[in-house]
Formats: structure tokens, sequence, C-alpha cells
């Protein structure tokens, strides 16, 4: 994926920061049980080439939610990095009544709504959420369901 902005959906933020972090602890992280080290290098490799990974306020909310399923000290280690790695991430709003506006928001809810709304014909979603991946290819835009990648590989 070369030159597009990549939209990272929770549940693969949550492994960038973790494996960023230390690929240990992608063992050993409750919310990541679905996920082996090698997934934290194939989704390194989807975004290495991207201009910037976009995220939503809410997408952060819940990755700061989720990423605290792991104990001290690594929960202090991962908040470290996930405090450093903020700024990097290119991080774009959209209004609550926006999002509620999509017919999606009653299936999905607020944050994949917004996600939808957050998508444009430059952004890439990825994500391993099948419903939020067939909502986003219905609208047209282009989506990778990370799911199918690793598929290739396991």
């Amino acid at each position: 994926m070369t030159a597009r902005t990549v939209l990272v959906d929770t549940n693969l933020l949550v492994l960038l920061i973790v494996g960023a972090t230390s690929r240990d602890y992608i063992a050993r992280h409750k919310r990541l049980t679905a996920f082996i080290p090698g997934d934290y290098d194939v989704l390194l490799g989807l975004i290495s080439d991207a201009q910037a990974v976009r995220v939503t306020p809410n997408i952060l909310t819940e990755t700061s939610n989720l990423a605290a399923y792991i104990d001290n000290p690594a929960k202090s280690r991962i908040f470290d990095t996930f405090q450093q790695l903020i700024s990097s991430f290119l991080e774009v709003y959209v209004p609550s009544t926006a999002a509620i506006g999509r017919w999606e928001f009653i299936r999905l809810g607020l944050t994949d709504a917004a996600v939808l709304e957050a998508l444009t014909d430059q952004v890439v979603l990825l994500t391993t959420d099948l419903d939020l991946f067939l909502a986003a290819q219905s609208t047209g835009a282009a989506a990778i369901n990370f799911n199918q990648v690793r598929d290739q590989y396991l």
C-alpha cells in the first residue's frame, strides 16, 4: 500500500502500540489473544508505506480502554508508548452528530459510524471487524480485512 493514508481500527491500533512496546507483551495482553507476534510485523508492513496513520478520537478512546488489559509494569510501558505514538497519528475529528446520521450507526455503533464518516478516496481502512469492513466496501471505500491477510500466512 503506497502513498495513501491508512485508517487503523481499534484492535489493530492496540496491536500496534503493544507490539511497539514489546513483542512479548502481545501474547500476554488479554485483548490480543487472537494475535501472534508475527501479526505485528505484518501490520507494520501494511502501514510502512502509508503517508499517514489516520485515527479518530473514538478509536483512540477505545484503544486507551483496551490497552489497559494487562498488568503493570507492562501497562505503564504500553501507555508510555501510546503517549509517544499519538503525536505521529493523523487524528481526524468526526462530530458524533455526523456519525449518528449514517444508516450504519444503528448496526455498528458510534465508533464504526465515525470511522466510515472519516473515510475518503485517499484513505484505506485497515480492520479486523468484518461488519465494518463490509460496510466500508459497500460505500465504495478501500478497505483491508486484516484477518484475510492473516489467512494467507497462517
